[in-house]
């Protein structure tokens, strides 16, 4: 099971609601400079984020939760954070933040309680994820949360944004 809520000193990961997709689409999700390592293009339409948060909330919280990263002052959703689990001893996720909030170390901060959560778990024994070898800044982020880089999977992933052709990433991952 994924835990329904993760807390830390300043922010909130609580599930994704319907309502929070116009938050979603005002905040991040049609600017290019926050989708350009991720998997899906900007938003154009309030709709594109209306289906994107509808899929969120179809998917079955044992293998896929997707988060609203909220202030814990403000309660504004400045982000989303998802954990999955495609197999029962591991985890991965995904993050994203709207673009003011960079540079404050709020996604270290998600997914350093995000790895403290999975390794408490007597049945999780790895979490761990991708990113773009051209994203330094999720690379430090992974790394500031404890994960050790463990190598460069080659045509590994599409990134649209950037071009057609898979792209190499960097494998983050702690293990117990």
């Amino acid at each position: 099971m994924l835990p329904d809520r993760l807390e830390t000193s300043r922010l909130i990961l609580r599930p994704i609601a319907r309502g929070d997709a116009l938050a979603v689409f005002a905040g991040y999700a049609q600017d290019p400079e926050v989708a350009r390592y991720l998997s899906w293009r900007p938003h154009r339409r309030l709709a594109e984020t209306e289906a994107y948060v509808s899929r969120c909330l179809a998917a079955p919280p044992t293998r896929l939760r997707t988060y609203a990263l909220v202030g814990r002052g403000d309660g504004r959703l400045i982000g989303a954070f998802d954990l999955r689990r495609p197999e029962p001893h591991r985890i991965g996720y995904g993050y994203v933040l709207a673009r003011s909030f960079w540079g404050r170390g709020l996604m270290t901060e998600a997914l350093a309680e995000a790895v403290r959560w999975a390794m408490s778990q007597e049945e999780i024994w790895r979490i761990g994820d991708v990113c773009d070898v051209d994203n330094l800044a999720s690379a430090r982020v992974m790394e500031k949360a404890g994960l050790a880089r463990e190598g460069v999977l080659h045509r590994w992933l599409v990134h649209p944004n950037l071009g057609f052709e898979p792209r190499d990433c960097f494998s983050y991952a702690l293990t117990r």
